[in-house]
């Protein structure tokens, strides 16, 4: 008996390293000290002494069972994208750089291609966002997961000057709320929509003129990072007084979050125009509008809060960064929590 024969295969790790080492290496920044293969990341922190007051962040998540798409769609290259974007655009939230990124995958058995193709997907999302990949573990679970399962999660670690931390404190009645365009689900509802539609090839495969792609493109299309969006409105010396990363929960959990008491966000439904795949899972599904905003971004992947006086020259920045925005709504005095209207 061996640890081959109980089911994990070492060579296949080794494999798997060597395969996904190109990725890895598109990632690097500056700071980063050694390579692929030690026992920690390393990352040299000196330029934060130009900072007052720098302030750690750190953010960790997965892509849900969203990774049943892939499982299904046999398509791997994009959902380590998703892994990557949940982490970082929290950190963005926040009014933090994102700067160094690790995922764990465990898997049923190491396939070091399909290993390797995850491992793209989260080196392109580190690149969107420029964040170093430093580093990462995959884990062979045989017993505990099918051959050709796996679950991908990640952590992600950036900084910000205290100065610079967006925390909803300043929020005021006559503040602006501008949304950022998400690229569709992202990463959240999927269990919801798992129940909505069957989920085999031939479903994920079915063309939809609605969509103008099939099921599975719609679906499957990797969450949206904001991070360039959010550090050319800083760049252009505007202030984010507030900032809501639309995530599960929807607009009923999110936007509270930003918000100080006595403070209600009103929300225009008609401000913008919801992508046609939420109106395709709301009439599949007969689910209620309300359970809906409780549910899925609609279209929406942050919602910020500025100052009326900074709205066209942040919009103008978010979208030089390639982004599509809208304004979406406004705060008034009342309650605490969010109206959609």
């Amino acid at each position: 008996m061996d640890y081959k024969k109980a089911g994990v295969d070492i060579e296949a790790g080794y494999k798997s390293v060597e395969l996904m080492k190109e990725y890895v290496k598109e990632t690097m920044r500056p700071e980063v000290l050694g390579g692929l293969g030690g026992f920690a990341g390393a990352f040299d922190l000196s330029a934060i002494k130009n900072m007052e007051e720098p302030v750690l962040l750190s953010g960790t998540d997965g892509c849900g069972t969203k990774v049943k798409l892939a499982f299904v769609m046999d398509k791997h290259d994009t959902i380590g994208i998703d892994a990557v974007a949940m982490c970082v655009n929290d950190i963005a939230c926040s009014g933090g750089e994102p700067l160094f990124f690790l995922d764990y995958i465990a898997c049923g058995k190491n396939y070091p291609e399909k290993i390797a193709t995850i491992v793209k997907g989260v080196a392109e999302g580190c690149k969107q966002s420029e964040c170093a990949l430093v580093g990462g573990e995959t884990a062979e679970h045989p017993g505990l997961m099918p051959e050709d399962d796996y679950d991908l999660a990640g952590f992600a670690v950036g900084v910000v000057d205290k100065k610079d931390i967006i925390d909803g404190s300043t929020i005021k009645a006559g503040d602006v709320l501008v949304g950022i365009a998400s690229s569709g689900v992202h990463s959240n509802g999927f269990s919801l929509v798992r129940k909505v539609f069957d989920i085999t090839k031939e479903s994920l495969d079915t063309y939809y003129d609605e969509l103008g792609k099939t099921l599975g493109e719609a679906l499957i299309a990797p969450t949206r990072i904001y991070v360039k969006a959010l550090k050319n409105i800083k760049n252009a010396g505007m202030k984010v007084k507030g900032c809501s990363h639309i995530t599960g929960g929807g607009f009923y959990e999110n936007v509270p979050r930003m918000l100080p008491d006595h403070a209600l966000a009103v929300i225009k439904k008609d401000s913008y125009k919801v992508p046609p795949i939420f109106d395709l899972i709301a009439k599949n599904g007969d689910i209620a509008e309300t359970m809906m905003y409780n549910t899925f971004n609609m279209g929406l992947g942050m919602v910020i809060a500025l100052d009326p006086q900074d709205v066209d020259t942040a919009m103008k920045a978010i979208q030089e960064a390639g982004d599509t925005c809208y304004v979406v709504g406004h705060i008034e005095e009342g309650e605490k929590g969010v109206k959609l209207c």
